[in-house]
């Protein structure tokens, strides 16, 4: 195009979720903030944003007839969007093209080469980068702006300095509060938006596998308190539903307090915002356990996130962790637990250092500390601009990588869009975990997820663990132990997790695809819980697992048990939640199991009394009529809380997949 104004297009792909859409919060920002410092902001015309994946020839088409696309690359769109980059370049020569986010490498001259279409790689925080770059344009003097890299016409490879951070955030201005988004929206009313929301900026955690540190050094600056204020009431008036905070540590500024009592505030007045997820702060501090109180009274969280990560100090000191304290997460797992508030935790699989002995050891730890809605175990993936992303650090724990496609958990199978598949390097090997190590490691935590945290056997594990004091890996690997001819449903589904855990070893997916069950990718422990439901396996099941669970009383001389385990496995049997079920039923026991199970679930342990009591067990208060309302409301929105049992009830959708 000729003469002013000059087009803009920005670019921010996201994944979407059940249908619903993250607006473009980066290039908003990057629109918002030109648009408030330009002396002559006339001088650019913005399109949309383009915020979801759409096809490569639908996206040059709203390209065409941009001078400028910027592209904020991210794990999820990085192939998509240097595909659309290509095309663009191809059509137009002339056409500038930027880009910038967390996949662009902080070394980008190999980058630069292998994709030439692109003009300028940013790095860091964009919105000065972007705004000098647009006062120069259309000159293409780039020689005193800091922070961008560029392969000159004569093939040369230059890279500026980088640019102090921004202190002042207050310069800043919200894309929400200044309507970047309004068009967007009004062209499609039907949208669900999820919001993307900072509060401040800064890390000051090194952790070697996570490029939040390295990306914005250590310093937590914040923005302006009023316009954080003024940006929940937007969401509010805009009915958002899920917010998903990028704060890498929500609650270690004191002000964090006020911001969760405001957004509360607003969901008991307004309704809205239903749900605000929150990354918490590294080091348990009485603040952190504020803020996270009242997220979960007003039912703004779905559960409370406690980010181990690893429970071997090795591990930790591998991964610069050691100045986060396990014993503070323990002792806040406790106090949520004392106070009935959801957690779950976080672990990563994989991690240098780590071996299946300390693995195990830590998942065991967990429970007994009270874990037991969750345990979320992540694959390691490696990040460009994270200390892990450097070769030599993984030459030196000797990991080994694959490329596997990036999926949504619980996201609908959608065919590869122009065939360009999204990758992300798993990491599925160590020198402190070889292969076959690995897998084993996988198939441990399948079956700890399936036994414990999805409820088949949760009763019976904790009972056992307070009362005969078996360890719960103890417990799981019992279970781990192949016995063919003994336990063959058994042996199905453990034969199920060895193939999926060699399958992903080899680059597979991390997930598993049930076109007949919602068409979606589930986690492999939930397909396995589903599987046993719909054959009518149930029963087959309980039966190998009590001669499983009898033959280690047996084993450890605990044989007075024997009845106890009986009497929590027909409980738990009885209490799992299955379709087409409208009949109440009475549970006639002869000990206080009851007591005993939620005794432990709340913190406070109480001891074995014969007490002959009867239980109603009321089925009828929530009925599934199909498969499918079961799928999805049982098994799928029960995740986060694992609310596999009557008597607990959680049927909000609960947006996942977040990187």
């Amino acid at each position: 195009m000729n003469g002013l104004p000059y087009n803009i297009g920005l670019v921010q792909i996201n994944n979407s979720f059940s249908g619903a859409n993250y607006l473009p919060y980066s290039v908003g920002l990057l629109q918002a903030y030109a648009q408030k410092h330009l002396t002559n902001p006339n001088k650019f015309n913005y399109f949309d944003p383009i915020f979801k994946r759409i096809s490569v020839k639908q996206a040059v088409s709203q390209l065409t007839e941009v001078d400028i696309a910027g592209f904020s690359l991210y794990v999820w769109n990085e192939k998509l969007s240097l595909k659309i980059m290509s095309q663009l370049k191809a059509n137009n020569p002339n056409i500038m093209i930027i880009c910038g986010g967390p996949q662009v490498p902080d070394d980008s001259e190999k980058f630069l080469q292998d994709n030439p279409f692109i003009d300028l790689a940013v790095h860091g925080e964009g919105e000065q980068i972007f705004l000098e770059l647009l006062k120069v344009y259309p000159s293409r003097n780039w020689s005193h702006i800091p922070s961008i890299s560029w392969v000159s016409n004569n093939g040369d490879f230059i890279t500026n300095p980088k640019s102090e951070r921004m202190k002042d955030l207050s310069k800043l201005e919200s894309p929400y509060l200044e309507g970047i988004f309004d068009s967007l929206m009004a062209k499609n009313p039907q949208s669900e938006w999820l919001i993307l929301w900072e509060t401040n900026r800064g890390c000051p955690f090194p952790c070697t596998f996570c490029d939040w540190g390295s990306a914005i050094a250590d310093r937590v600056y914040r923005f302006e308190l009023g316009s954080v204020y003024k940006e929940l009431d937007w969401f509010s008036e805009k009915k958002i539903e899920f917010i998903f905070n990028c704060d890498a540590n929500f609650g270690i500024l004191p002000r964090d307090v006020d911001i969760a009592r405001y957004a509360a505030k607003n969901k008991k007045i307004y309704g809205y915002p239903k749900a605000l997820s929150v990354q918490n702060t590294k080091n348990a501090t009485e603040r952190a356990y504020l803020t996270q109180k009242i997220l979960a009274e007003s039912g703004l969280n779905k559960g409370v996130t406690l980010s181990m990560q690893s429970m071997f100090e090795p591990a930790l000191i591998n991964i610069k962790r050691e100045n986060i304290s396990l014993k503070t997460y323990e002792v806040l797992q406790q106090r949520f637990t004392h106070e009935g508030i959801t957690t779950y935790s976080d672990l990563i699989l994989g991690l240098p250092g780590e071996t299946y002995d300390s693995f195990s050891d830590g998942v065991s730890s967990l429970i007994t500390n009270g874990q037991h809605n969750r345990i979320q175990f992540n694959n390691l993936s490696v990040l460009p601009n994270a200390e892990m992303g450097d070769p030599s650090y993984q030459k030196q724990h000797g990991m080994e990588l694959v490329d596997s496609e990036i999926l949504n958990v619980h996201g609908a199978f959608e065919s590869s869009i122009d065939h360009i598949i999204e990758v992300q390097k798993l990491v599925v090997a160590t020198d402190a975990m070889p292969k076959n190590s690995w897998i084993k490691t996988r198939v441990f935590s399948w079956l700890t997820a399936l036994l414990h945290f999805d409820k088949l056997l949760q009763l019976p594990f904790v009972i056992l663990h307070e009362i005969a004091e078996v360890s719960y890996r103890e417990l799981i690997e019992e279970f781990l132990v192949e016995n063919s001819a003994k336990y063959p449903l058994i042996k199905e589904i453990r034969d199920h997790f060895f193939t999926r855990a060699k399958d992903i070893q080899s680059g597979g997916p991390e997930y598993y695809y049930s076109k007949e069950h919602l068409g979606i990718w589930w986690p492999d422990d939930e397909y396995q819980l589903i599987r046993l439901s719909v054959e009518g396996k149930l029963d087959s099941f309980y039966t190998e697992s009590s001669s499983i669970l009898t033959n280690l009383l047996t084993a450890k001389n605990k044989q007075g048990y024997i009845p106890l385990l009986k009497e929590a496995l027909k409980l738990n049997q009885a209490l799992l939640k299955q379709p087409n079920l409208d009949d109440d039923i009475e549970i006639s026991l002869e000990n206080n199991t009851v007591d005993i199970y939620f005794s432990a679930l709340r913190g406070k342990p109480t001891s074995l009394v014969p007490k002959q009591s009867t239980h109603l067990i009321e089925r009828s208060s929530k009925v599934w009529m199909t498969w499918e309302s079961w799928c999805r409301e049982v098994v799928w929105f029960g995740n986060k809380k694992g609310d596999y049992l009557y008597g607990s009830q959680n049927v909000e959708k609960y947006f996942a997949g977040h990187y």
